[in-house]
């Protein structure tokens, strides 16, 4: 597995598995299109032989970043995929100067949570009905 940064020519592979991964409130194509357009975001993909098993990305500004979104193919989940990327994200957002990091995760999402915990969040407090469906989120933080 190879960790790098995103090209404009791997977002029709990161839409699909974008849709894969999150159906419903997937970013659009051109969410992610615009994600280019801003030096504050930062999108880093895994490859595994030349195919992309999974990605994330970061928007960093000033001292404080927030995780956008990580996602990993299914069959290549729960191998270490979504924790390479995560430390990925904060190591190049430590280099911009970021020293505080948030994100939001679904309560129910507990691989998701335990990678962030494995990798130094803590809860912060709980968005009720945050989600389009009424699921709950929960703010996580870690200091850089």
């Amino acid at each position: 597995m190879t960790l790098r940064k995103w090209k404009y020519e791997d977002i029709l592979r990161i839409s699909q598995l974008e849709r894969e991964c999150f159906g419903g409130e997937a970013w659009s194509y051109m969410m992610l299109v615009s994600s280019f357009e801003t030096e504050a975001f930062i999108g880093i993909l895994a490859e595994d032989g030349g195919e992309i098993i999974g990605y994330g990305g970061i928007t960093a500004a000033a001292e404080v970043a927030d995780v956008e979104n990580i996602a990993v193919a299914e069959p290549f989940r729960r191998g270490g995929v979504g924790g390479a990327l995560l430390e990925e994200l904060l190591s190049q957002a430590k280099k911009r100067g970021v020293r505080k990091v948030f994100l939001e995760v679904r309560v129910s999402n507990t691989p998701a949570l335990l990678t962030y915990l494995k990798h130094g969040f803590n809860g912060l407090y709980a968005r009720a009905r945050y989600y389009p469906d009424g699921e709950d989120c929960l703010v996580m933080t870690k200091e850089l």
